[in-house]
């Protein structure tokens, strides 16, 4: 009985897909928002994450547009605008803790549904077990999908300097 017991743990293991949690991450995106009427903003970049909680979000189109956060501070700079604005925020996106929340969506390898803060994504992965698709709705009720290309997974943190948002000292600067 017991030998049978470890043969089904072990044989549920196997079959259990998960999310890879990595350390850092690079990648190419496109984002597509969808709002309640039907109407889509295509935008595309790079995107970088370290550190638990470093979010860099380079949008090359349609505009030239940084978003940078540390978990507590979200810079925004708006090249096209040559505006600033920066943001304290009471608690952070942690890409981690929503990847550790995730679950296989019914008999699926690729696809998984995870809940954090009360938000629920839908979340796809590669045949390597990377992040390739993040899909949701905004507090906005948009539709947000998010594809990723190029995805590169690595182990440790990225260079500091790599995930800060870079802007010249003219641009105007706004706390919100």
């Amino acid at each position: 009985m017991r030998l049978l017991w470890i043969g089904l743990v072990s044989i549920s293991t196997l079959f259990a897909a998960s999310i890879t949690v990595p350390e850092n991450f690079q990648a190419a995106f496109t984002q597509k928002i969808t709002n309640t009427k039907k109407k889509s903003i295509v935008y595309s970049g790079k995107v970088r994450f370290s550190d638990k909680n470093r979010l860099k979000w380079e949008y090359l189109e349609p505009t030239k547009k940084e978003v940078c956060t540390d978990g507590s501070e979200l810079l925004v700079v708006d090249h096209d605008l040559e505006q600033v604005s920066s943001y304290l925020i009471g608690r952070s996106f942690n890409l981690p803790a929503v990847l550790r929340t995730a679950k296989p969506f019914k008999d699926k390898k690729t696809v998984f549904i995870a809940k954090y803060e009360g938000k629920d994504y839908t979340l796809q992965i590669d045949a390597k077990g990377r992040l390739s698709r993040v899909a949701y709705y905004d507090d906005l009720e948009n539709t947000v999908l998010i594809i990723f290309d190029h995805m590169k997974y690595g182990k440790g943190k990225l260079k500091p300097e790599s995930m800060r948002c870079d802007y010249p000292k003219k641009y105007d600067f706004i706390r919100g």
